[in-house]
């Protein structure tokens, strides 16, 4: 059999990593986290990481080995990811590969592009920006000059959107221009498998989570983070509605309601940034044998 990585992508709340398992579990494999957030070990409950009894099933890479406070990058998860590879493919040709980070997940399927460096005084100016007119001002810039991109990125994270900024302002081309460099060569195969599920099913899935993580003490783990709040690893959907309400902005009802909303907001984020790729066979996840068995079927050719 040649070396295959199962790619497994879907919108968060989907059941990836319940199949994923199960998946691994047939096939005698290890999975790589392709979750940005469940990278750090503090935010276990609000990443929604796999369990004690799911990590014990089945041998999992990149859950919880850093800290908040621990520098991390999509290139160096590329890096990371292709050095492990080839030795877990010495004992299985085959891995899997899920998550909900999109960017992570393309860096190993299609590779990062070459993007240039940015002038120091061009991030200067655009740091200053934030400071003035926080988030919205530079929304509001991304759109005028980058309306692809700006279709695309999380709008709630002012370290990408001040990325792309910052490139497009030194380089004078559109941030988006730089990604669409062609697919890198790898020498293992990819098989890809979306996940996803009836709208109405998916959001009702998303609620329910959000319940589970408050009743799992979500409030305890972020006021255990609130002094690292300032960091990019705590400026993600759970934690930010929570300090809020910690902040007496909102109240508590409110902040599980927004956290609701967001979750779903980023949901239909990620099905559009994958909906772009042509090689992404999409199943319902509720069909877990029909997903089997033609993954078992793509292995044997």
């Amino acid at each position: 059999m040649k070396n295959t990585l199962i790619v497994l992508p879907g919108p968060t709340g989907v059941g990836k990593t319940g199949f994923a398992v199960e998946l691994a579990s047939r096939l005698g494999c290890d999975i790589i986290s392709c979750d940005s957030r469940q990278f750090y070990r503090e935010m276990k409950i609000g990443t929604a990481a796999p369990s004690d009894e799911q990590l014990s099933r089945v041998k999992h890479h990149f859950v919880g080995f850093l800290s908040v406070t621990d520098y991390y990058s999509v290139s160096l998860f590329e890096r990371d990811v292709l050095a492990l590879l080839p030795k877990l493919f010495e004992s299985n040709p085959v891995v899997i590969m899920t998550g909900g980070s999109m960017l992570y997940m393309d860096a190993i399927c299609r590779g990062m592009d070459n993007i240039p460096d940015t002038d120091p005084a061009v991030r200067q100016r655009y740091l200053e920006m934030y400071q003035r007119e926080g988030i919205a001002g530079l929304r509001m810039e991304l759109r005028m000059v980058d309306p692809d991109y700006y279709g695309k990125v999380d709008l709630h994270n002012p370290r990408r959107i001040l990325r792309a900024l910052e490139i497009t302002a030194s380089t004078g081309k559109p941030y988006s221009s730089f990604l669409t460099a062609p697919v890198r060569e790898r020498d293992f195969r990819m098989i890809r498998a979306g996940l996803n599920r009836e709208r109405g099913e998916l959001y009702h899935r998303i609620d329910m989570r959000v319940d589970s993580m408050i009743s799992a003490g979500l409030e305890e783990e972020a006021r255990s983070l609130l002094k690292y709040r300032g960091l990019n690893a705590l400026n993600t959907v759970g934690y930010r509605e929570i300090f809020r309400w910690f902040d007496g902005e909102i109240s508590r009802e409110e902040a599980i309601i927004l956290i609701r909303r967001n979750t779903r907001r980023y949901a239909r984020k990620q099905l559009t940034w994958w909906n772009r790729e042509g090689d992404i066979n999409w199943f319902d996840a509720s069909e877990n044998e029909m997903i089997f068995n033609w993954i078992e079927s793509c292995l044997e050719k």
